[in-house]
């Protein structure tokens, strides 16, 4: 055994904290993790994923943690270098912040040694003390992203947003984690779930931190409805958007044979129209979503986009396309002529106008599609298209 495998087998626990600017927390939190660490006789590691401009680096260091820099700001940033350089065979995640209390790391460990893969804990099956959590974050943002998780990846989590967590060294191996930002910690949960590792929750207790908090309610909030978005574009998205273009087109078929379009339910028509095109641009995102998300490993090919992601079908959508722009231009042109043989005088087409548009618009947006499809297979293998 080599000298590199004799210290990896040394460590049992490596915990994982990163910090921005938490000099007045930081050293409590290592003392605490230190205290755990001599009372329950653990061999463990503390690795401080820094990215501060305060003394926060040299106030761990001055403690015995191990300080990183992670090339790129961001939270999951921070935790994706924190691993390369964690040892230990479970890996704890916590704040820098205090608010979690580290002397109950040995509660989340003992799930791991029990057969469990992942521990994640709970504040909203523990006590979250006042002034700890705002009211927007407790009892909208939290509940809500959580259960968009749940309900998209059939999951039952009680806080998807927990940062006191602990893996074993196994079970992160098998994840494919690369989000650099906070929706790092869905990414994890979601990947973790279709892995298949055994996912425990803990009970703990939150605690409000002493300096302001780094969060960005909105802008932390959407990047976790876009990581969800980006798993599951599908049901998300393209049903929805098809929907609405089944609607659209119902709507302008059932009034073009009702007649008197111009006169009766003109308003009604151009409705049934932004439905059909605001439909179809939002099944093809869907469908564009869906494929940058299997070419980035986060979804495997299955069903219609294993067919979207092949050439030959690419091209049929080029036809099609183009068809649908031509049938539009001479639809349009059928107007012009009827226009110059009224030299130039009054005609009422605007239904038959609104039809050329739909067409026009959803014949280009069919055609880009395909193109944009095909420029981002261009790495593919193409023995496998």
């Amino acid at each position: 055994m080599d000298q590199h495998s004799s210290n990896e087998n040394s460590i049992d626990v490596s915990v994982i904290l990163p910090a921005l600017n938490e000099e007045q927390t930081i050293g409590e939190c290592i003392t605490r993790i230190q205290k755990v660490f001599h009372d329950n006789a653990i061999r463990g590691e503390i690795i401080i994923a820094d990215s501060s401009t305060d003394r926060t680096a040299e106030i761990a260091e001055s403690l015995g943690a191990n300080v990183v820099h992670p090339e790129k700001n961001g939270y999951g940033n921070a935790y994706l270098t924190g691993f390369r350089h964690a040892r230990g065979r479970f890996i704890v995640m916590g704040d820098a912040d205090n608010t979690y209390d580290f002397f109950d790391i040995p509660k989340l460990i003992a799930p791991l040694r029990n057969g469990a893969d992942f521990v994640i804990g709970s504040r909203f099956k523990g006590i979250i003390h006042k002034d700890s959590m705002d009211g927007l974050h407790r009892y909208i943002g939290n509940p809500l992203l959580t259960w968009m998780i749940n309900v998209f990846f059939h999951t039952h989590f009680s806080d998807a947003h927990s940062g006191f967590r602990v893996i074993t060294r196994e079970g992160f191996d098998r994840l494919t984690l690369k989000s650099g930002g906070m929706e790092f910690a869905s990414e994890m949960l979601v990947m973790a779930s279709k892995e298949g590792l055994k996912i425990v929750e803990v009970p703990i207790d939150y605690y409000p931190r002493l300096t302001p908090s780094k969060l960005h309610s909105f802008a932390d909030g959407w990047r976790h409805i876009r990581f969800v978005l980006l798993m599951k574009p599908l049901p998300f998205i393209a049903i929805p958007g098809f929907l609405f273009s089944l609607t659209g087109l119902f709507l302008m078929m059932f009034f073009y044979i009702q007649g008197e379009i111009e006169s009766s339910h003109l308003h009604s028509f151009i409705l049934g129209a932004i439905l059909v095109m605001g439909g179809v641009q939002v099944v093809l995102s869907g469908f564009l979503m869906k494929t940058y998300s299997v070419i980035h490993g986060y979804e495997s090919r299955a069903g219609i986009i294993e067919l979207l992601m092949k050439y030959h079908n690419l091209e049929i959508f080029l036809v099609l396309g183009f068809f649908l722009v031509s049938a539009g231009i001479l639809v349009g042109l059928n107007i012009f002529l009827h226009w110059l043989s009224m030299s130039f005088g009054f005609i009422s087409e605007i239904s038959t106008a609104i039809i050329s548009l739909v067409l026009i618009v959803s014949g280009i947006q069919i055609f880009l599609f395909a193109v944009f499809q095909s420029m981002m297979l261009l790495n593919e293998n193409t023995n496998d298209l």
